[in-house]
């Protein structure tokens, strides 16, 4: 079960001659939110705020303001300097964010200043220009730099509609445009949506996911008895998260619709294991999918896709894996591969994840045992082409990696 990390409950500092914004749970219009927290950034230059500093001086969600200010950074408005915990300033341009109109006259409720040193940022903020309006225009050159995932791995940003891929399910969020992420295997989905929403849950779907594993389920207390725990729908909804149902299409249609109305114009469900409790999305809540078109059991019904209205592909980066350093005739085998596949000669190739393996193997065992591996790892009614394709880049015939002589 996922649990929302433990915030500070020290209360805000609110400057001299300041007046604290009135607590506003209610739903918020279109960017109403980020002008809030910018305006919280612009009058307190320098300084370093995480989201839950600031969502504790505006009476919203973590998860809410983690969001907005994600925005903030993308649009070049805010700047991350620490990532364990994350933490924003102002910029130059903070104060471009503030042009659709002040949200309270009043000048709002400050968190206390974080005095920590500050590690080196992520990344570093996509640049805005000024348009003619004087209103922030188009990212002329969308930053494409490393993202550090919330494990600590580097996620390397691909472009998506002319923006860095995280950067553009951020303002699928902001829209509140649900995306589903397909393709094969081993692509990179998951890695992308964590290095996109550093607040995300996840649930990973299989065909014996059920209700309980969405909204949670009855369990027996250490002092006796049982106590209802929410689940990680639940968990994201309340907290105004992202939920990432990972490998969706292979969870029951009748279990995916636990979620659907979370989705829609309700942002409401009803748990009816636990007395017919509703719950209601807070701002910030999100859903992304996860889909592997071809795997046995992926099922992607009407149902489902009807509620992803952005539907982006995934694909194996290999100029990335060039980056990487992976052996480059690996590549090249690769690649080929995934041309026959998209011919429909055969229907798999390695992919990135296979190709990190390919050169960890290699470091291991030897070049030799890498590339028995690969073939070793090809469905057997493919390997026959990717032998031919193996030995036609490596100049020798292989066969699976497989046990020898005794010694």
């Amino acid at each position: 079960m996922t649990t929302a990390p433990n915030a500070s409950t020290a209360a805000p500092t609110v400057r001299p001659g300041s007046v604290p914004v009135p607590s506003s749970t209610g739903r918020l219009g279109q960017g109403e939110l980020r002008r809030k927290v910018a305006a919280i950034l612009t009058d307190r230059p320098g300084e370093m705020f995480t989201p839950g500093e600031i969502a504790r001086s505006l009476d919203r969600s973590a998860g809410a303001v983690g969001n907005a200010l994600s925005v903030l950074a993308d649009r070049g408005q805010a700047e991350l300097v620490a990532t364990g915990p994350r933490r924003y300033r102002a910029t130059a341009t903070t104060a471009d964010a503030l042009k659709g109109g002040r949200t309270s006259a009043a000048r709002p409720a400050h968190p206390t200043t974080a005095t920590a040193p500050a590690p080196k940022a992520a990344s570093a903020p996509t640049p805005r220009t000024a348009g003619a309006s004087g209103t922030s225009a188009k990212v002329e050159k969308p930053v494409v730099g490393p993202v550090v995932r919330p494990n600590g791995q580097t996620y390397h940003p691909r472009r998506l509609a002319d923006l860095p891929d995280v950067a553009a399910l951020r303002r699928l969020r902001e829209a509140s445009i649900p995306a589903m992420l397909y393709g094969p295997p081993g692509t990179g989905k998951t890695s992308l949506v964590e290095a996109a929403f550093p607040d995300l849950i996840t649930v990973a779907g299989d065909g014996d996911t059920a209700v309980a594993d969405f909204v949670g389920e009855y369990t027996q207390a250490p002092g006796g008895g049982y106590e209802f725990i929410y689940g990680p729908l639940i968990t994201a909804m309340t907290e105004g998260r992202t939920l990432l149902i990972d490998d969706a299409t292979l969870i029951s249609p009748k279990v995916l619709a636990v979620v659907y109305p979370a989705m829609d114009g309700r942002r409401q469900i009803t748990v009816k294991a636990h007395k017919g409790e509703t719950i209601t999305a807070a701002e910030g809540f999100y859903v992304v999918a996860g889909h592997n078109p071809g795997v046995h059991g992926a099922v992607l019904t009407e149902a489902l896709a009807s509620r992803f209205a952005a539907q982006i592909r995934v694909s194996t980066d290999y100029d990335l894996a060039r980056v990487l350093d992976i052996e480059p005739r690996a590549v090249r085998v690769a690649r080929n591969l995934a041309r026959r596949q998209e011919s429909g000669e055969i229907g798999w190739a390695p992919q990135l994840r296979e190709l990190i393996a390919f050169q960890k193997m290699s470091g291991v065992l030897g070049p030799e045992a890498a590339v028995a591996n690969l073939l070793g790892i090809a469905p057997e009614e493919d390997r026959d082409v990717v032998a031919e394709v193996i030995s036609s880049v490596y100049g020798r015939a292989v066969a699976p990696l497989a046990l020898g002589q005794q010694i």
